[in-house]
């Protein structure tokens, strides 16, 4: 048994990836708690109505959260996880995108959050969460994007600590000197404490990789791949949050509470699994410089430990849902009902972003992201039909239905690309006897 421990120590110390899954497992995991301890706090001291306006306001951000950047951060990461040096001029541009589109996704958003959501949110909620969400959380992404561009997962882990860190210590002196918390109450300590965690991020990157070029150089901006990337995770967003801005609309504030604390529980059981995706992202750049073949073999090389986890996330949400209560509050009690609705949701994104980002990696973010938005579209008329009749629980199904097809697809794409480009593949060789001594199989496959 000795033996075998070393040998796995050593195994570990040898592989990166290993190192990197640990590392943001850990930080993860110690996320998961964190949050979990300032969101019950919150839950408990704003109650289901003014939590149901913070959660719809933080819901409709995310819509547009994605095109903040431009998709500058996935760009960043293909070119400096092939190329380290590339790093100070896509930093710079990443930045410099994120100033302009956020404070332009900022004033546009304010202005259309009056038409679609409830009138009783205050423009003060509104105003605060969109500059944290839109603007100053980004600079926080686009540190850990770069720390992941170089691989060092153990800085992004950390950063994700101290961010969880700086949440709760702003939640736990929010509910210390105020006993009565409003959404305006949390919405300002919410930017506050967002704007220290993007403060640490931007210092990280400038002492451990180095400060960004001091020019944006519009020649490697590559707006068009980026958009694909910003409409993929957008597409992605809407499936995920467009129910919750729905229910606010369609449904009550209080609907949008129990939704969304049991869509928390979702995200917050997906945290192993995501650890391991968050790992692997750079090296499905690598193998998709392959082709989808590489990607496709990568993908499925971890596609069991993912089943696994996002298997043990499900029955554990399955067989805990009646326990959420005791941690809300009786206002809460309906959660269980929805989580245990909700609870196939993480065996679902295991599957999906896993051979999701083989497309990615492989060159195919177009096709990803047509298929992400054509999902999303059919997953706003299923909620328009669903959530006047049946409120919560139409968005459950909506979110199941939705998760499982996409799920479904992005398996059928990969394998019939990767299928396809073999067929190709072989006939080319097949034929190469026919070609002129000038010409070789290769050289006919790189045409």
């Amino acid at each position: 048994m000795t033996s075998i421990i070393r040998t796995l120590v050593r195994q570990y110390r040898k592989s990166s990836l290993a190192q990197n899954t640990g590392w943001m497992l850990f930080g993860q995991s110690l996320c998961l708690f964190i949050q979990a301890a300032y969101f019950v706090i919150i839950a408990r001291s704003l109650g289901p109505k003014e939590y149901g306006a913070f959660t719809a306001v933080a819901a409709s951000t995310q819509l547009l959260c994605p095109f903040v950047g431009l998709g500058g951060g996935s760009i960043l990461i293909k070119h400096v996880a092939r190329d380290r040096q590339a790093f100070p001029q896509y930093w710079c541009n990443l930045i410099s995108m994120t100033v302009v589109s956020g404070a332009v996704a900022s004033a546009a958003l304010i202005t259309l959050t009056r038409l679609f959501l409830p009138q009783s949110i205050h423009l003060v909620v509104i105003v605060l969460i969109c500059l944290a969400e839109l603007l100053f959380s980004k600079f926080t992404d686009a540190a850990t994007m770069a720390f992941q561009a170089i691989e060092r997962l153990d800085v992004v882990a950390q950063l994700k600590i101290v961010s969880a860190l700086v949440r709760l210590a702003g939640i736990a002196t929010l509910s210390a000197l105020v006993h009565h918390c409003l959404a305006v109450h949390w919405s300002a300590v919410y930017l506050l404490t967002t704007i220290v965690g993007a403060a640490i991020g931007m210092a990280w990157v400038r002492v451990r990789i180095g400060k960004g070029s001091s020019k944006v150089d519009r020649s490697k901006l590559e707006l068009r791949q980026g958009l694909y990337f910003a409409t993929g995770l957008a597409a992605y967003n809407i499936n995920n949050d467009i129910d919750k801005v729905m229910l606010a609309r369609l449904s009550t504030l209080g609907a949008v509470a129990i939704y969304a604390a049991a869509y928390r529980f979702v995200t917050i059981s997906f945290t192993p699994v995501s650890s391991l995706l968050t790992a692997t992202y750079p090296g499905f750049f690598r193998s998709g410089a392959r082709g989808v073949a590489g990607s496709y073999k990568y993908a499925k090389r971890y596609l069991p430990i993912t089943v696994l986890g996002g298997g043990i996330a499900t029955a554990t949400l399955f067989v805990g849902a009646p326990y959420v209560p005791y941690f809300l509050g009786p206002d809460f009690k309906d959660t269980c009902i929805a989580l245990r609705w909700l609870a196939l949701l993480p065996l679902f994104k295991s599957i999906q972003v896993l051979f999701a980002d083989a497309l990615t990696g492989a060159g195919y973010q177009g096709i990803r992201t047509g298929l992400q938005f054509g999902i999303a579209i059919f997953n706003v008329l299923v909620n328009l039909w669903a959530i006047p009749r049946y409120s919560w629980r139409g968005a459950a199904w909506s979110s199941l239905l939705c998760d499982g097809t996409f799920m479904a697809g992005m398996w059928i794409l990969c394998r019939t690309i990767h299928q396809r480009d073999g067929r190709l593949a072989r006939n080319v060789v097949a034929s190469s006897d026919l070609l002129p001594p000038s010409l070789s199989a290769e050289s006919v496959i790189n045409l």
